[in-house]
């Protein structure tokens, strides 16, 4: 009775448990079937799709192939299905149908891994954004060119990434330097220098451009339209054969050993075109010019001389438009240096052949050497030597030459400006630079853009860079060292010039320097030591009263009397320095070549002053001819000194024109 009642008792108890553990228990099943559905739906789909595939393909290889060889080896082979289906494409070729190599024993879990992988690593879209993308950053490198050339090449590479499978034997690295195409690169590598090399071209043509109807037409309209003007300064222009002016131009790439001269060919031998970032400069009228292109720009400027002719008997002067300089410079670091006389032999055989040479045997014939006359006055008869001979043959000795240095011995070469680089086109570019160099403010006493010259004894280069050096706070230093490029930079040169009252200009290799020039145009006073430099020098162009204008301090004072340059400097009274300065500025214009397109009204640039003094020489030999004066009388050794003071007597320079010490000339 108790034992029934407890029981009893006790069966809503066991009534509870039951509930808990079937409740567990359903729950635990429909975990596990919601699992197994998860797990095996894909297992199932991938069946489904694969058994599909039987009707497509019925190639297999054996079982034991890797996949990737047989991608490897159909891929030549695969050339009309889309990127999307290549994949599968390929992998069933290679496994076979994988429903019938399950039942003929393949391995089905291994190939179903292979299948995955090789799907995984494949990823045909992203590969053709992949080649897109790398051909848009070669295009930014090197230039997009033509939007339909781009266009084609962008849906022939589509073509293509369509055709050739992806090769998946290849590492990731790999198969991005295969996508670039290096083939690719260097064509249009080829096609940036071809570029450049057509620029050349064009700017080598634009140079040698030969006389046409037009330029004897626009001759004959200058001279017919300034009658009176004209009287007495007509010129007539030779018609050289191209191989003394022209095609030496062809050759710019091997006129100077350390650099391309053809970029200095544009604008008329003016240069490329500077920017005035840093407000330095105008913004107008500026170029990167180098000194060697003087033939060029003044061929260029005789091309627009109004008072050209086409009639050579009613010319007062003849111009030869022979490039000697670029001609020697050819030869200069050649190993063939026996040309070195070729063209400047035949050159004076063609002139001794023409009519107007024999009118008066080359009397009024001048030509422009765009170099130091050294470089045209070899006295030995060995090529391998400096220069060539041009200067001393005798048909030369008879014409006028223009170099940027002339001989302080003979008296048929003058001395015209170094090419600065500032080229104006109108009086009012003139106007505005020269205000503007009279309102700066320059806070150095002096300064000093060189090297030293060590392996010259007479050199004071390097007493001035102590000197320079020793006076910080009042000199500025631009020291010129192998490697820098500092002292070739226009910008950092016109600064330094602007900044300072006076400016040193020492002998180099030879008298003058192109310095001299371009710190005249930043309105510096020059500081000479050696006479040669300028006062013998530049006839047409300073004043024969070289007080106005610079300062003369004697070389062998610094070096033996260790003068100091700072206390000379500083003594001359500021009245002096502003009137100095004032004459620096006023010289400008006579120190710059003008753009030959426009030229300048009221003023005379070098070209005009140059013109000035050769015709001006051709008239005095002319009638010096018809009074039947002896040349033979003059002694060429004191031309320096007849041409300053007009006598031959002793003078206190002497010494600085010894010949016999003279070591290169």
């Amino acid at each position: 009775m108790h034992d029934q009642e407890g029981l009893m008792k006790k069966v809503p108890i066991l009534k509870k448990g039951c509930s808990k553990f079937w409740y567990f228990t359903v729950v635990f099943l429909l975990w596990f079937l919601l699992l197994y559905f998860f797990f095996n739906s894909g297992s199932k789909l991938d069946k489904k799709d694969d058994f599909l595939l039987k009707h497509r393909y019925d190639n297999f290889v054996d079982t034991d192939e890797s996949s990737f060889g047989g991608v490897n080896r159909n891929s030549n082979e695969e050339t009309g299905h889309v990127a999307a289906d290549s994949v599968m494409d390929m992998d069933t070729k290679a496994r076979g149908n994988p429903v019938d190599n399950f039942f003929t024993g393949g391995d089905w879990d291994k190939y179903l891994r292979e299948v995955s992988n090789a799907g995984k690593e494949s990823k045909p879209e992203n590969q053709l954004h992949l080649t897109e993308n790398e051909a848009r950053s070669i295009n930014k490198v090197f230039g997009e060119g033509n939007r339909e050339e781009s266009g084609n090449a962008r849906s022939t590479a589509r073509e293509n990434q369509v055709k050739k499978p992806f090769d998946h034997s290849l590492p990731r690295e790999a198969r991005r330097r295969r996508v670039k195409k290096p083939a690719r690169e260097k064509r249009v590598k080829k096609q940036v220098d071809l570029s450049l090399r057509r620029e050349e071209e064009k700017v080598v043509e634009e140079v040698i451009e030969q006389p046409n109807k037009e330029d004897q037409i626009r001759r004959q309209t200058n001279s017919d339209s300034h009658p009176e003007s004209c009287a007495g300064r007509y010129i007539y222009i030779h018609n050289l054969p191209s191989r003394f002016n022209g095609d030496l131009v062809r050759h710019c790439q091997s006129l100077n050993e350390w650099s391309n001269m053809c970029p200095y060919l544009s604008n008329f031998g003016f240069g490329p075109r500077l920017k005035n970032s840093e407000r330095t400069l105008s913004n107008t009228g500026w170029y990167d010019t180098n000194q060697f292109m003087l033939e060029i720009i003044f061929h260029h400027k005789m091309k627009q001389y109004k008072c050209l002719t086409n009639d050579s008997s009613l010319a007062s002067a003849i111009f030869v438009p022979y490039y000697s300089g670029l001609d020697v410079a050819r030869y200069l670091w050649n190993a063939d240096k026996k040309m070195k006389d070729y063209y400047s032999r035949h050159l004076v055989r063609w002139l001794r052949e023409s009519p107007e040479w024999k009118r008066l045997w080359g009397s009024d014939h001048f030509m422009v050497a765009g170099r130091i006359t050294w470089d045209f006055r070899r006295l030995t008869n060995n090529n391998n030597d400096w220069g060539n001979q041009l200067m001393i043959l005798p048909e030369s000795r008879n014409m006028t030459v223009l170099t940027i240095e002339s001989s302080p011995w003979n008296n048929n070469d003058f001395a015209v400006p170094y090419p600065t680089y500032f080229h104006p086109s109108s009086d009012n570019e003139v106007f505005q630079w020269q205000n503007r160099m009279r309102r700066l403010k320059r806070q150095f006493l002096f300064s000093f853009a060189g090297g030293p010259r060590p392996d010259l004894p007479d050199s004071i280069r390097s007493d001035i860079l102590e000197q320079c050096q020793a006076s910080r706070e009042k000199c500025l230093l631009l020291e010129c060292i192998t490697g820098s490029s500092n002292c070739y930079e226009p910008v950092n040169l016109m600064k330094m010039f602007q900044s300072s009252t006076f400016c040193l200009q020492p002998p180099g290799d030879s008298y003058t320097r192109r310095s001299t020039f371009d710190s005249i145009l930043a309105g510096c006073i020059p500081v000479f030591f050696h006479p040669g430099s300028s006062y013998a020098q530049y006839l047409w162009h300073f004043p024969r009263d070289y007080n106005k204008y610079s300062v003369f301090i004697p070389a062998n004072k610094i070096k033996d009397e260790k003068v100091s340059i700072e206390r000379t400097l500083s003594r001359i009274p500021i009245q002096r320095v502003w009137a100095m300065r004032e004459e620096v500025i006023n010289l400008i214009p006579g120190m710059v070549y003008a753009d030959p397109s426009y030229g300048l009204e009221t003023l005379k640039d070098a070209f005009d002053l140059t013109i000035d003094g050769v015709l001006e020489r051709v008239e005095k030999i002319k009638m010096d001819i018809k009074a039947g004066k002896n040349f033979s009388e003059d002694i060429e050794e004191y031309t320096w000194k007849k041409n300053l003071f007009g006598t031959e007597g002793k003078h206190e320079w002497d010494h600085f024109f010894d010949r016999s010490k003279m070591i290169m000339y």
